[in-house]
């Protein structure tokens, strides 16, 4: 019982950054109608950013975290915008998926060719061991990423649901054509959810890299899982962005011990063949109808 819940609360902690990363894509989604398939490698890069800062610039573990945030955010959130998307936009969906296609395989090679094609060690941003909850041994790497998960995702929800800015998005994301008649700046709640993208993906970067190292492949992964967790959870909620990403953390780290660790990348594309099947608008997203 007592590795059942431990392999739970790792499950989740992967899972929360999964969730982080499954949000982001259905933001970007709802607000403009893009598929970012460079999504995973955007989790891969702020790391490297971060380490560059250290290796190169000679700044403290802190100060690196906080430029590679900004980095992050003006070279995925606004240059990402403004250089691809806006100009392959006007042409159709199919084109921009294929550049966000070449985006990913740019970043992953550029990466690889300028820093390093070897795993690196990331510094932590805890310190590591197992702490006594309730009679059983439970990681502290693992509590502190739902931690901040938790804390993010929430800040997040007020964002949406509590500010005015937050209400203009979700209004975009609904009717771009109304919000524009309501006096909405649709381009600049566009833009913004691109901005809170890159945000996000950093974030999932400084949780995720000290487990798993940081490496160039670390976002083929990750774009796919979290792809396939907005999609079970639902394309169209961030609570069934948040719930896919939770359900396949869990169900990969149970599997994997239960199962087979060689069937592990298998399962969540059974869980998405099963959804698409039975519940395409996903676990908790809601049924929408078009007019043709």
């Amino acid at each position: 019982m007592q590795q059942f819940i431990q392999l739970v609360v790792a499950g989740l902690a992967t899972g929360a950054i999964y969730a982080l990363v499954a949000v982001g894509f259905m933001l970007i989604w709802q607000t403009s109608q893009t598929i970012n398939f460079a999504q995973g490698e955007f989790v891969m890069v702020p790391a490297f950013f971060a380490l560059a800062a250290m290796k190169f610039g000679g700044l403290s573990f802190g100060a690196s975290l906080l430029l590679a945030l900004v980095v992050s955010v003006v070279l995925l959130g606004f240059v990402f915008k403004f250089v691809i998307v806006n100009p392959m936009l006007k042409h159709g969906v199919l084109p921009l998926v294929v550049s966000t296609l070449a985006l990913s395989i740019f970043l992953k090679e550029a990466v690889k060719e300028s820093y390093s094609a070897e795993a690196q060690p990331f510094p932590v941003l805890w310190s590591a061991g197992d702490l006594d909850v309730l009679g059983m041994a439970v990681s502290s790497q693992s509590l502190v990423i739902l931690a901040v998960a938790i804390i993010v995702v929430t800040g997040l929800q007020f964002f949406l649901n509590r500010t005015r800015m937050g209400r203009c998005m979700q209004a975009t994301a609904q009717n771009p054509a109304v919000a524009r008649i309501l006096g909405i700046p649709i381009e600049r709640m566009v833009l913004l959810t691109f901005v809170i993208n890159a945000g996000l993906v950093a974030i999932a970067s400084f949780l995720i890299s000290p487990i798993y190292l940081a490496k160039f492949t670390n976002g083929e992964t990750l774009g796919q899982v979290a792809f396939i967790a907005a999609i079970v959870g639902g394309f169209n909620q961030v609570r069934g962005a948040i719930a896919g990403g939770l359900i396949l953390g869990v169900v990969d780290n149970l599997s994997a011990v239960y199962l087979s660790a060689q069937y592990r990348t298998a399962i969540p594309l059974f869980m998405l063949i099963g959804v698409i099947l039975f519940r395409p608008e996903g676990l908790l997203g809601r049924r929408t109808e078009r007019t043709v």
